[in-house]
């Protein structure tokens, strides 16, 4: 049968990356579990046990399970109804010498739960120098824009200005707190270590023959072979699921970031103020060729949705969890835990594809803009009345019958807003008429945008950044291809 005959997770077909792919594969998976087998040999052969050199070279030699192999463990499950035995079969048979003491004193969730743990740590080292490659991108693009004025929206109506910088600086401090969540996350990860069929550790005590700090050792040897500082003391038949829940929850959260930048990206294109990346050759819809859909957005929005709803399935199963051990973890795992960093990568190159080719249109903005900014005006003329001495009230309310009837226009004819020359054919407003112009400048409204845009970079961004640019991790230098 053709792989195009069976169902392929989008995921894994379409939307991720190589490594992401690798890293949750069953080569991966199988070849991680045998380097488990492996490192926990060694360390009992370096503690006294009597394992040969043959049997360690052996297993060595077959870390890496071949193609051919899978049928043979397939087949071994079929029979046994048990993965694990099945795979401790197999790498028997690659490495006979090794056969008798593969998994010594060991249980199933020694392979099952350390790799997962691995496979965690893993996949968050790999989405985090993403997110973080991805906050510069749109740091580089906030300082760009930091002084560019545009509609601010309140109610999703335009309120008072804004800089098209400082709204992308609204995204950047939640993707901010994206990558402190995800970094908290891949600190707590501690290693399940060599605990025993639920975490007493008593198989491991009556190999070497009740002598506890022989155990220790076995247990922190393995744990420093895997790459982590330390494991967790207390474990049961498996690590907690509530590591998986506080994992999960970091990635949905970022998955609730994507979807929310997503929209703000299509709202703005759909008032054709921003756009993102549109190729040569790109269609936007099959039947209207003048269009040019927000497809990567729309695209983001949608795994988004699905990232920021995948912890609920961790929550879920950390909860349904019976004592020292329920097997009805097992599947949903196998699904959960995968599909979360997929779609988490899927999104930063979305994320990182789209950052890196922003289109803005300043002269759309500006349009927008001055079609707004005589009501937005209003309250400066006021203040500008008061200081010739015009009463405020007397003030307000030329203001405000001028403004009902700007805005009659606008609503009820489809005209543009004649506010400003209104004003300026009123002999109410004669005393600042002079000034008319300089109160109507779009750069007046916008505060102190562009310093904060500066400060949030400097004070913020940068030190979040750091360890990520000494690490030499940021991919700033591209865009993210887009495999569809």
């Amino acid at each position: 049968m053709s792989a195009n005959d069976t169902y392929q997770d989008p995921l894994n077909s379409r939307y991720s990356s190589k490594e992401m792919k690798y890293l949750f594969s069953p080569r991966n998976r199988f070849s991680t579990w045998r380097q488990l087998w492996v490192w926990l040999a060694e360390s009992e052969k370096e503690l006294g046990l009597d394992i040969t050199d043959e049997a360690i070279q052996q297993m060595h030699a077959h870390q890496l399970i071949k193609d051919e192999e899978f049928a043979v463990a397939a087949e071994e499950e079929k029979k046994r109804r048990h993965d694990v035995m099945a795979h401790v079969h197999t790498f028997g048979l690659a490495a006979p010498a090794a056969a008798g003491i593969i998994h010594w004193g060991a249980t199933s969730c020694y392979c099952t739960d350390n790799a997962d743990l691995i496979f965690l740590r893993d996949g968050l080292d790999i989405l985090l120098p993403k997110l973080a490659t991805v906050i510069e991108k749109l740091s580089t693009f906030a300082k760009e824009y930091k002084s560019l004025p545009c509609l601010a929206y309140t109610h999703l109506q335009p309120a008072q200005l804004t800089t098209v910088g400082k709204r992308s600086c609204l995204w950047i401090q939640d993707l901010l707190k994206d990558l402190k969540n995800i970094e908290r996350a891949r600190e707590d990860l501690r290693f399940r270590g060599v605990k025993g069929t639920t975490g007493t550790q008593a198989s491991f005590l009556q190999i070497f023959d009740g002598d506890h700090s022989k155990v220790e050792q076995l247990d922190e040897l393995v744990t420093k072979k895997a790459g982590f500082e330390s494991a967790y003391i207390i474990s049961s038949q498996t690590y907690t699921r509530k590591i998986d829940a506080d994992v999960c929850n970091a990635l949905s959260s970022f998955g609730a970031t994507c979807e929310h930048i997503g929209q703000a990206i299509r709202l703005l294109a759909s008032f054709k103020e921003l756009e993102e990346p549109f190729e040569s050759t790109q269609i936007g819809s099959s039947a209207m060729a003048y269009k040019r859909n927000p497809m990567r957005s729309e695209r983001l929005c949608s795994l988004g949705r699905k990232l920021r709803n995948l912890n609920a399935d961790a929550s879920a199963t950390y909860a349904a969890q019976w004592m020292e051990r329920t097997l009805d973890d097992s599947a949903i795992r196998r699904m959960c835990l995968p599909q979360a960093f997929l779609c988490a990568d899927a999104s930063l190159i979305l994320l990182d594809n789209i950052a890196a080719g922003l289109v803005v249109y300043p002269a759309v903005i500006k349009k927008r803009v001055q079609a707004e900014l005589p009501f937005m005006a209003t309250e400066n003329i006021i203040m500008a009345l008061v200081k010739k001495g015009v009463s405020r009230q007397d003030a307000h309310e030329e203001i405000r019958v001028l403004s009902h009837e700007a805005g009659a226009e606008v609503k009820q004819h489809g005209r543009d807003n004649d506010l400003i020359d209104r004003i300026r054919k009123n002999d109410f407003f004669r005393p600042i008429i002079d000034d008319l112009d300089e109160l109507l400048k779009p750069e007046t409204f916008i505060g102190r945008c562009p310093e904060q845009v500066e400060a949030f970079y400097e004070r913020e961004v940068s030190k979040a950044l750091d360890k990520y640019v000494k690490a030499g991790t940021l991919t700033t230098g591209k865009a993210a291809e887009l495999h569809v």
